[in-house]
């Protein structure tokens, strides 16, 4: 983070301009939210960015989805449009993410049986390591770090291209 000078509210811009969000997540998204199936993003990015591109990518409706990620917080006197202003505030600092978010999911699999819901989990790189034993039915996105992560550890896995491989898998278990 030293390295970055921006202002949060230009990084926010330049995020928007350039991130174009995955293949499928918004059909995927419409359709969870009619099926009241809650979506919770787990992340080590940060929740007003991701809170940002969601709503340009979906719209208001993005409210609707639940984040756990990383803070920003801004240092002394300085505000959203100025240079070194903000910081990362991590979720778990021990963490060599800044999230593990192994920690955010064990509670809701640990509820005894008829409250625990069926966790589903999608990721790609290595900040989702430690999630990859934590779920039901784990998505890995083709291709990527998390797919070598569990083909080497014998984690089971379904892989994925885009968000309508999850839908369709997903409506099949729901």
């Amino acid at each position: 983070m030293e390295s970055v000078h921006t202002p949060y509210n230009e990084c926010i811009r330049l995020l928007i301009a350039n991130i174009k969000l995955d293949t499928g997540f918004a059909a995927f998204f419409h359709w969870s939210l009619a099926n009241n199936i809650p979506i919770v993003v787990l992340s080590s990015g940060m929740v007003p960015i991701i809170r940002a591109l969601l709503a340009h990518m979906i719209g208001p409706e993005a409210e609707k989805i639940q984040i756990v990620a990383n803070h920003v917080q801004y240092k002394d006197g300085k505000g959203p449009d100025d240079e070194d202003a903000w910081e990362l505030v991590f979720q778990h600092p021990e963490s060599g993410f800044g999230h593990d978010k192994s920690k955010t999911i064990r509670p809701y699999a640990q509820l005894p049986e008829g409250e625990r819901p069926v966790l589903f989990y999608a990721g790609d790189g290595v900040s989702d390591l430690s999630a990859a034993r934590e779920t039901d039915l784990l998505f890995a996105k083709k291709g990527m770090d998390l797919v070598t992560y569990c083909v080497r550890e014998e984690v089971p896995f379904t892989l994925f291209e885009d968000w309508s491989d999850i839908e369709k898998k997903v409506k099949e278990v729901v």
